[in-house]
């Protein structure tokens, strides 16, 4: 299993930003990080340094959202979605896609789930609920 570091995460996506903006060759997961970058230009400045994005400490004292936390989810769903790992995740953010008409839109739900469910694990000590995870974006998926 790939586990990186809080430096590594920040590293990767001030690098695939970089790369984006010179025009230069991406690894498959830079162009899709990049895709979500672009959707995000209030990270932009924080993706210009990369060794002051390490050092920063995103605590929200500020009131500004963890941009790489922010995009990391973007990536996560979008790999679970394309192995559709939980199973049904998939079916899920399509139709909550359709339903939004917006694939960032939906996105931003899904991260309400998926944040939900990380935190329900870690206070409980248990292995996330990938059925319970699934449950809240169908359940939202289906709201009006």
């Amino acid at each position: 299993m790939f586990n990186p570091s809080q430096a590594d995460v920040r590293r990767f996506f001030c690098g695939a930003h970089a790369k984006a903006l010179a025009g230069q060759p991406m690894e498959a997961i830079e162009t899709l990080a990049s895709q979500w970058i672009a959707e995000h230009p209030e990270y932009h400045a924080d993706l210009l340094d990369a060794d002051a994005a390490v050092a920063r400490i995103y605590d929200g004292a500020d009131g500004q959202q963890n941009p790489f936390l922010h995009l990391s989810m973007h990536l996560s769903i979008s790999e679970q979605c394309s192995i559709d790992q939980p199973r049904g995740i998939r079916q899920a953010v399509e139709l909550l896609e359709r339903r939004r008409q917006s694939l960032h839109d939906a996105h931003h739900e899904v991260m309400e789930c998926l944040g939900r469910m990380m935190w329900e694990a870690q206070r409980a000590g248990r292995p996330p609920d990938g059925q319970a995870y699934i449950d809240c974006v169908q359940r939202r998926a289906t709201q009006d």
